[in-house]
């Protein structure tokens, strides 16, 4: 920038003294020689300055090439990120109109993201909610530099006649100087959370609603966290613990809709075994202190646990193997049993092993009893092996 006041300034003189010089070439007093000197001279410095601001400038240029680059990466990472999102993401300016969104925001919306950009936000707010829309906006505009992360629900347009409940997340983002630059709106779909927030409201509310389901295969092994439990949808599911000399011991047989997890329990080893195909869904301990209809529900799941525990252990208690055997068939009827044609068929396969270990006797002896049931014609066993109970 020197260079270039130089050559402002040279410049200037340069003119002035040409100015001189053209009248001093009508003065016939002064050699001519002299004349073409002093210019020469004068073009010459200013030829000097010339050279000095053309490298400045070129100097310039390529610092402001970087610049120019370094910003368009900033630019293209701030895309980058915009687009890393897992939320819908719009950004707009003061008045609401569309400057940028992400490729998450525009399927909320059912959009292309560059039909967006340049429509108002209002556009795609429901009519009805069009006015807390404006509202909030003007509540953000007025103290954005006070406030921020204004949250607010209102229904977005999905198509030309369809509306879904949005939450939207207001952030502004401002400039260096402290300014307002532009909005940032999150958009989160909760279409989901009202539909169980409205399952969770009906008096007859059924905890399986509005969950995923996770699917074990007969025999799998259910992982057990400390933080969930597991409800049984369908199946049967078998839980087990060791006994001190090593031998697995059946503590519970639970088919739907029953709970269990590691957070039930007290015993240092706790296994859950899928006996059958099962479908189970995931809650939340959390999620059951925070809402009194699902830990009603949980209870009366948790409740059925309770007296087949009590029914477990008031079979042990019966002096008699044969006694124990007869009583675990009753539980096993009224806990898994299902109405078939011949009877009423257990929805899982035991082995004679289980019967055993619930019945505190050995598989032999287990063996025998079963045999015996079976020529008094009180049970049967079907083509895979599962026990039918002749009514």
């Amino acid at each position: 920038m020197s260079n270039l006041n130089s050559l402002s300034r040279r410049a200037k003189l340069a003119g002035e003294r040409s100015l001189e010089l053209y009248r001093n070439a009508n003065d016939s007093s002064l050699p001519s020689h002299d004349l073409l000197s002093s210019a020469l001279m004068e073009l010459g410095l200013v030829s000097e300055a010339l050279e000095g601001a053309i490298d400045e400038i070129a100097y310039k240029t390529k610092q402001l090439a970087i610049v120019q680059t370094e910003i368009e990466a900033e630019r293209q990472r701030y895309l980058d990120l915009l687009e890393f999102v897992p939320d819908g993401c719009f950004v707009t300016d003061a008045k609401a109109v569309v400057l940028e969104v992400n490729r998450v925001g525009a399927a909320l919306v059912n959009a292309q993201p560059h039909a967006l950009v340049g429509k108002s936000l209002t556009s795609l707010i429901y009519p009805e909610d069009l006015s807390l829309f404006q509202v909030k906006l003007s509540q953000v505009m007025q103290q954005y530099r006070a406030n921020n992360g204004t949250e607010f629900s209102v229904r977005l347009r999905r198509q030309s006649d369809s509306f879904f409940p949005a939450t939207l997340t207001v952030n502004v983002l401002r400039q260096p100087n402290g300014e307002l630059g532009s909005i940032q709106w999150l958009v989160r779909d909760v279409t989901e959370r009202k539909r169980a927030e409205a399952a969770l409201a009906h008096p007859h509310y059924d905890p399986a609603l509005d969950r995923p389901l996770v699917q074990f295969g007969k025999g799998e092994v259910i992982p057990l966290e400390p933080q969930t439990i597991w409800l049984v949808i369908d199946g049967v599911v078998k839980i087990t613990t060791l006994s001190d000399r090593g031998e697995e011991m059946l503590v519970g047989l639970l088919g739907e809709p029953m709970v269990f997890g590691s957070s039930l329990t007290a015993l240092q080893t706790y296994q859950a075994v899928a006996l059958s195909d099962v479908k189970l869904a995931a809650i939340s301990l959390s999620e059951v202190a925070q809402s009194p209809p699902l830990a009603q529900a949980v209870l009366r799941s948790l409740q059925q646990r309770l007296q087949q525990t009590e029914s477990l252990l008031a079979i042990n208690g019966q002096m008699r193997v044969e006694e124990r055997l007869n009583r675990l068939l009753v539980l096993l009827k009224q806990a898994i049993g299902q109405p078939v044609e011949q009877g009423t068929r257990l929805r899982a396969r035991l082995t004679h092993q289980d019967f055993a270990s619930a019945c505190c006797t050995t598989r032999v002896t287990v063996t025998r009893l079963l045999g015996k049931l079976q020529e008094q014609g009180k049970v049967a066993q079907d083509a895979k092996n599962h026990i039918v109970f002749k009514d």
